[in-house]
């Protein structure tokens, strides 16, 4: 399926900041389900720094704004050529072992509640495990846009019974670890939902490691693995991790922050 993409982040502040340095993972994973045709990131006033390729296989770009400046524009626009592989990160090249991703962070420590849930899963084999917690997160948790934020973690959204895409990758991680599963966060964008519905175009899911098959993206969101619908952005322990954008801005002043993000199916 060939995608494009046209995903807008406005920063403004509440009084000019004197910088403003941004990290990006903005550029489309490299691997044999997607391929880039073409792809261009922007920063309003911005001046392009190093790039580099981190032990995660993710593409990482430095941006710096200098000040004062009181609106930062960051545009992102490109075309994708994506291959459904049922999942499977076949091809990406990375050097950090998967063992790196049991280690539990913050939004991803599983409480009493989450370790229950985990164990009621008995399958002799590591992929109908992971299928099976994937499952469980679907079903404990509902898709319900607006009732969690940033900082929400997987034990409050269990508890809540009700989250977003962050919420249920948060989840499957959690479990996935108790269970002894190296697991990690992905960041992307998706078409449209299984369904066909549309869906928020700015997506995660995660991404349970299985020896012999490598790693394999599981959206419980939509119930389904990650195919031609989606692009992959880069990875991490948890979505601060992962996040596509993290920046610095100097000055004391309030950021306000909007995004929108349209993901459109291109003719071939």
């Amino acid at each position: 399926m060939r995608l494009t993409v046209d995903h807008v982040t406005r920063y403004s502040y509440d009084h000019p900041v004197r910088s403003v340095v941004q990290s990006h993972r903005l550029t489309p994973s490299v691997f044999a389900g997607q391929q880039v045709i073409d792809w261009e990131i922007t920063v309003s006033e911005g001046t392009k720094g190093s790039t580099h390729r981190d032990g995660a296989g993710d593409q990482v770009q430095g941006w710096t704004i200098a000040g004062p400046v009181s609106a930062v524009e960051v545009r992102v626009r490109g075309t994708v050529d994506t291959t459904d592989l049922a999942g499977v990160l076949r091809g990406h090249r990375e050097t950090v072992a998967p063992e790196v991703y049991l280690r539990t962070t913050a939004p991803t420590r599983a409480d009493v509640a989450l370790e229950s849930l985990a164990r009621t899963v008995g399958d002799s084999d590591l992929l109908s495990l992971a299928h099976s917690l994937s499952t469980l997160v679907s079903e404990a948790i509902a898709y319900r846009p607006g009732v969690t934020h940033a900082h929400t973690t997987a034990a409050e959204a269990l508890a809540l019974g009700e989250g977003v895409c962050r919420d249920h990758a948060h989840a499957l991680i959690a479990m996935a670890r108790v269970r002894g599963i190296a697991a990690r966060y992905v960041s992307g964008y998706l078409f449209a939902a299984q369904d066909g519905t549309p869906h928020e175009a700015a997506h995660a899911w995660a991404e349970l490691h299985v020896p012999g098959l490598g790693w394999i993206g599981f959206d419980p969101a939509n119930r389904c693995c990650p195919d031609d619908r989606y692009i992959r952005l880069g990875s991490g322990f948890d979505a601060q991790d992962a996040a596509p954008i993290r920046g610095v801005a100097r000055g004391g002043a309030r950021e306000a922050m909007d995004v929108t993000v349209a993901v459109l199916q291109a003719a071939q």
